[in-house]
């Protein structure tokens, strides 16, 4: 599934189960780093990676204290994607 933005990603994570999260953290209305705050503060299980094409070092800290497992830079690289995939057990 796909979401338009930020609102439409979370009303998706309360009413499906997914595995895994791919989270831009540009996204109108709510972005990224909002969506992680509300996965986190509503107790969401999901595996969330975050991808962006500009993400500074501390903005990498703040995601993965917000429970990012991981994030990959734009473009993304396939094979990056596919060890954090295959690291968390996500086929």
């Amino acid at each position: 599934m796909q979401a338009k933005n930020g609102r439409e990603a979370l009303e998706l994570m309360q009413t499906h189960n997914f595995d895994l999260l791919c989270l831009d953290l540009t996204m109108p209305e709510i972005d990224g780093v909002q969506v992680l705050e509300r996965i986190k503060a509503q107790k969401i299980e999901c595996f969330v990676l975050v991808i962006s094409a500009d993400i500074q070092h501390a903005m990498k800290q703040r995601v993965a204290k917000l429970g990012a497992i991981d994030f990959i830079d734009k473009p993304i690289d396939k094979t990056r994607l596919n060890e954090i995939l295959h690291k968390f057990g996500i086929h």
